[in-house]
């Protein structure tokens, strides 16, 4: 004896199937407030850094911190490692959007953009440090451009470096963080 299905019951899993998935949009409607998307954090500021991203202001005690370590390579040019602390590098692709904790840091040498790091080590070619002394800063951003701060001023640190020109060997690398960065 075989099985059959009348067409009454064959009907009815495909027609519950379409009202099953038709329920299950997207519609903001059905979604809890802050089910999966971060809260904004912080405060936005009027102040802006150089290039006109805005501050966002977090409390000392949620406030990422950085170090900035550069030493010389033997085979020319300059390492330089981020300590961070309370902060994670997002990967790219990550939202526009400023999640506590995640985002960017941003490389300057004497104030000028080298480049943004998703990584917390950079090596720095030579020509980048000519001789003299250069301030080396990596300065942390949220996700969406805007600046990590506290108190009003970005959450960066700068290591002083000195190069002789004719090769990379006794940098001045103390790590000093900028006026107004939180500290350990």
């Amino acid at each position: 004896m075989g099985w059959k299905r009348g067409l009454p019951g064959g009907l009815a899993v495909p027609v519950l199937l379409l009202v099953a998935a038709a329920g299950c949009g997207t519609g903001k409607a059905h979604e809890r407030p802050g089910a999966g998307v971060p809260s904004p954090v912080g405060k936005v500021l009027d102040d802006t850094d150089e290039s006109g991203r805005h501050y966002r202001e977090i409390g000392r005690k949620q406030a990422p911190e950085v170090d900035t370590e550069v030493t010389p390579d033997p085979a020319g040019g300059w390492d330089v490692r981020l300590d961070l602390r309370r902060f994670r590098l997002s990967a790219a692709g990550a939202g526009a959007t400023a999640v506590a904790g995640h985002g960017l840091a941003y490389l300057f040498v004497d104030g000028g953009l080298v480049t943004r790091l998703r990584t917390s080590a950079y090596h720095l070619p030579a020509g980048l440090v000519p001789h003299g002394t250069h301030h080396v800063t990596a300065r942390l951003y949220a996700d969406d451009g805007t600046v990590w701060a506290v108190q009003g001023k970005p959450v960066e640190s700068t290591a002083d470096v000195t190069a002789s020109g004719a090769e990379t060997t006794t940098p001045s690398a103390a790590t000093r963080p900028a006026s107004g960065a939180p500290t350990g």
